[in-house]
């Protein structure tokens, strides 16, 4: 980790012999070598979702239990066991947990944290070794970020790390190089430290996109990707299903808060349909036609304005011969925005070129 400091610091510096040196021992990639596979440490019935040396994320709106689908992934965790649908199993020396909050008060906080243990059968009145739990709200996000890297530095044990909201860990949510910098710092902590962290991020309140540019980022580099969504059937109950996700796709799972207020799995809940895949499949179009479409409807502008994002679809799919009315470019502008092909950029929308088919 010294000798990735040292080389970053250096900044735009003309960088010596020796410097590249130290540098192209940890880039250079040789087929002779020979690698481990990453330890799995979560699944989801089965499917990873997160292993040591990654990181991943839960998504939702306010009010979804994103929280509380967390404290079911902590509370598998601590146990090494399964609650919630959630398996974990970490390795001996890698056993500790840390909880950076950066939203709730301290009260909040410690309610979250006595419903963690509780969910994993522990005791509430004596405090834990391997399950360390900080409240950031008060600090700047500098300040965060530095103290949450003091204590991987001299917590070597920590197998998990979850950082609830990854939002406060920056300035300017929709800042291209923040987000940037921000995402590689979750990789370094995460392969440097040989850890799992685990973040959470707000969706946009109009759609279900992840908010600003640090969503797409988190969705361009994240190992999996949850989305916590409350039920259109029963508000009391929250949906969970992976939007993104390197392991095999896992059936999606719902869950209620009971009368002890844990949350508990909703068994035999059916899942409705979305009603985008029911009006624009993903397969009616290959990938390259949409790219196609896209650069020659959008380019590399912002379009500003509803109807000039739906004039610019027009557009740019009848340039490959799919010449549609309103009505199906209105569900396609869904499905495009859904999937992050075009993203929200300020007041307007432009062609997202780093998407996932």
């Amino acid at each position: 980790m010294e000798n990735k400091k040292s080389i970053e610091a250096k900044g735009n510096a003309i960088m010596k012999k020796e410097d590249f040196a130290a540098l192209w021992k940890s880039i250079r990639l040789k087929v002779t070598d020979t690698y481990d596979v990453p330890p799995e440490i979560l699944w989801v019935n089965g499917s990873t979702i997160g292993t040591l040396g990654n990181f991943s994320a839960s998504t939702g709106k306010a009010k979804s239990k994103k929280t509380f689908n967390i404290s079911a992934i902590v509370a598998a965790a601590l146990t090494n066991d399964e609650v919630l649908h959630y398996s974990a199993c970490l390795p001996p020396d890698k056993r500790k947990i840390l909880y950076v909050d950066t939203e709730q008060s301290r009260y909040h906080c410690h309610k979250v944290m006595e419903r963690i243990l509780r969910l994993a059968g522990l005791p509430t009145d004596q405090d834990r070794d391997d399950f360390v739990f900080i409240v950031l709200r008060e600090q700047t996000p500098d300040m965060r970020k530095r103290i949450i890297e003091y204590m991987l530095e001299n917590m070597p044990d920590v197998g998990l790390l979850i950082i609830d909201g990854i939002r406060d860990l920056m300035y300017d949510i929709n800042s291209p190089s923040e987000s940037t910098d921000l995402i590689n710092l979750l990789m370094r902590w995460s392969s440097g430290y040989n850890l799992h962290i685990h973040t959470v991020l707000h969706l946009n309140k109009g759609d279900d996109n992840t908010r600003g540019h640090i969503g797409t980022e988190l969705n361009n580099k994240a190992e999996t990707v949850l989305q916590i969504t409350k039920s259109m059937q029963d508000r009391n109950i929250s949906e969970v299903k992976a939007t993104h996700i390197r392991d095999r796709d896992f059936e999606p799972f719902a869950f209620r808060i009971n009368d002890s207020a844990l949350p508990e799995v909703v068994d035999g809940y059916v899942f409705q349909q979305p009603k985008q895949e029911k009006s624009f499949p993903l397969t009616e179009l290959t990938e390259q036609q949409h790219r196609t479409a896209l650069e020659n409807g959008f380019g590399k502008r912002t379009v500003q304005g509803y109807s000039n994002v739906i004039q610019a679809l027009k557009q740019g799919y009848a340039s490959i011969g799919y010449e549609r009315g309103r009505n199906v470019l209105v569900a396609l502008n869904t499905f495009l925005v859904n999937k992050r092909m075009i993203v929200k950029e300020g007041k307007g929308y432009r062609y997202n070129p780093d998407f996932h088919y």
